[in-house]
């Protein structure tokens, strides 16, 4: 006996079409509707009517072989063979984080495409994959974040099978897997939640559509919808960790916070199992109490990301002042995220026209993500360029070995370990014509703020958008990306040898900088990093009396003596005592 249950306290009468039957479904408590069926079972297809309406898909619907507009189809998530019983992901502290999209990953675009390159993170040194959304969506291709079937995996990736076999294949090699989910909001296309209950709100504004009601009436069962979601990804699919998408857009003013409850609820989870568990968010608000226990007013998330370290970098390498960049870009501001972590923490901030964001105290830095690139800071510009497409090679090795020296946790996007050259675009596959084009009316409004020309923004409906993202395999054994990925493995090993580069403590960095001559030393106990930003070649004095030897250069010249280190124009050095 299967039981069939919805919520819908919106309905008079719903009815579910099952294998192309149709039943009346009983009321019972707080807006549910239930149906005991010995005719339903693994693969069985089926919808729901709401008061005569046309068939609707399953709000949690765990298998979509339709697409969103389409029927539902039932799952038993006990009849795949896992081989992963004594699996346990790496702790964060230790974790080399690869941020992936499934379509653009490999040529195959699928879930069985990325299994096969998983040979390439093994010897890269991953330890960690971070997929990009893939819950059900519009169309065959798209980022993901407009996803509208929470809890079915995109069938053209390969569906809830291939999702699966992909986790298994990865915990078989060792790398554990994170998740990339979107609570904040839903995507256009296919959204039918609120034709069942009070899902949304309109008492807040979200740039991405209807708020997610989760302090207003019936939000009880809304936030429970959500939670589910999540322990069904981390459970049933053996998910390491969850990558929780813009928090900051999840409006909450309950006692308990989402984030909060969520982070019990995994945490309890995790007791249950016996696996290692971990919960990441991405924030804009440079508010520590995100990763703060909940014992001291906190939400107890794992770890988050850090956008004032990216955007402090970028500044330095780049040069560009556009939009959020404006309020940064001096070696001082980079020095003050590597030792700080939040360069906006209190100050004023002249983007936003206020005081942004509060100090980081008594927080290791392995709570906080360090990155030189990621889907956002690529995809959202007008072209997609990657950062080696902004500056020279040279500059961009440089950059990369600042994310590994940090006490942050480092976190790389596809291809970036061999400078790829395909550019990462902002691509749909909206089914609705007008959706289309209002997709693209909305690009053009954002990046009217940083000054892109309109003309220059590729129309993300067009499938060549798509096609120009993938990434080109074959470009790995020439130059310069043979000696990209040769410096990322180098740097990667060094982080895994070294355990002071793994060490979150804040207190044991020590920079020195000079703006003029555009130059930074990063000592991190016997590990020191000297890195050169000018053109020109520096030489750089050491007056601490100790022996080093130099593990890593991001390109020839580079002469040490006790007393100075001379880098040539743009180079990196890791240097560490004798």
């Amino acid at each position: 006996m299967t039981v069939i249950r919805v919520w819908a306290p919106y309905a008079k009468e719903v009815q579910v079409i099952l294998d192309g039957t149709s039943y009346p479904m009983l009321s019972t408590r707080h807006g549910w509707w239930m149906l005991d069926s010995p005719l339903a079972g693994h693969g069985s297809d089926y919808a729901f009517v709401l008061d005569g309406s046309d068939p609707l898909p399953d709000p949690r619907s765990p298998w979509q072989p339709y697409g969103v507009h389409g029927f539902s189809r039932m799952l038993d998530h006990s009849l795949f063979s896992w081989t992963d019983d004594r699996w346990q992901a790496p702790p964060l502290s230790s974790a080399v984080i690869y941020e992936l999209h499934t379509g653009t990953f490999s040529p195959q675009g699928t879930f069985q495409g990325v299994a096969q390159k998983l040979d390439h993170l093994v010897d890269l040194g991953i330890t960690h994959i971070e997929l990009m959304p893939v819950n059900s969506f519009s169309g065959t291709h798209g980022w993901g974040y407009d996803g509208v079937g929470l809890f079915a995996p995109h069938e053209p990736y390969g569906g809830p099978a291939g999702l699966k076999e992909l986790v298994d294949a990865c915990h078989a090699r060792g790398i554990a897997v994170i998740l990339d989910v979107v609570y904040n909001h839903l995507g256009p296309e296919g959204n039918y939640l609120d034709r069942f209950g009070p899902y949304f709100t309109d008492r807040y504004s979200s740039p991405w559509g209807n708020v997610v009601n989760l302090d207003g009436p019936g939000s009880d069962e809304v936030r429970r919808f959500f939670i589910e979601n999540a322990l069904m990804w981390l459970k049933d699919y053996h998910m390491d960790a969850l990558r929780l998408d813009a928090v900051h857009a999840i409006i909450d003013t309950s006692s308990v916070h989402f984030l909060e409850e969520l982070s019990q609820e995994v945490e309890m989870l995790q007791a249950r199992t016996g696996r290692h568990l971990a919960l990441i968010a991405e924030s804009n608000l440079n508010n520590p109490r995100i990763v703060q226990p909940r014992e001291i007013g906190g939400y107890g998330i794992d770890a988050q990301w850090n956008d004032d370290f990216h955007h402090a970098l970028h500044t330095v390498l780049t040069g560009e002042k556009n939009g959020y960049y404006g309020d940064f870009g001096t070696l001082s501001d980079l020095a003050q995220a590597m030792e700080e972590i939040f360069v906006y923490s209190g100050r004023y901030s002249a983007f936003r026209g206020r005081k942004h964001g509060r100090p980081v105290r008594g927080v290791s830095g392995n709570k906080f993500l360090a990155y030189l690139q990621n889907h956002d800071q690529i995809g959202n510009r007008s072209r997609g360029e990657r950062l080696n497409h902004l500056v020279d090679t040279g500059r961009f090795m440089l950059g990369s070995a600042l994310v590994f020296a940090s006490a942050c946790i480092p976190m790389i996007f596809q291809g970036e370990e061999w400078a790829a050259s395909s550019p990462f675009q902002y691509f749909t596959d909206h089914q609705d014509e007008e959706l289309g084009k209002a997709v693209v009316a909305g690009r053009r409004e954002e990046f009217a703020a940083f000054g892109w020309d309109p003309g220059d923004i590729p129309d993300p409906q067009d499938p060549a958008t798509f096609e120009r993202s993938k990434l080109l395999w074959e470009e790995l054994e020439h130059e310069p990306h043979a000696s990209v990925l040769a410096w990322y493995k180098g740097l990667i090993r060094l982080r895994r040898e070294l355990p002071v580069l793994r060490d979150g403590s804040l207190s044991r960095i020590l920079i020195s900088y000079n703006e003029e001559e555009q130059w930074l030393a990063m000592n991190r106990g016997p590990v020191m990093v000297v890195c050169n930003f000018s053109r020109h070649s520096r030489r750089i004095g050491i007056y601490d009396g100790q022996k080093r030897e130099v593990l890593l250069t991001s390109r020839s010249g580079v002469v040490y003596r006790e007393d100075s280190i001379t880098l040539p124009g743009e180079t990196a050095a890791i240097l560490l005592q004798s």
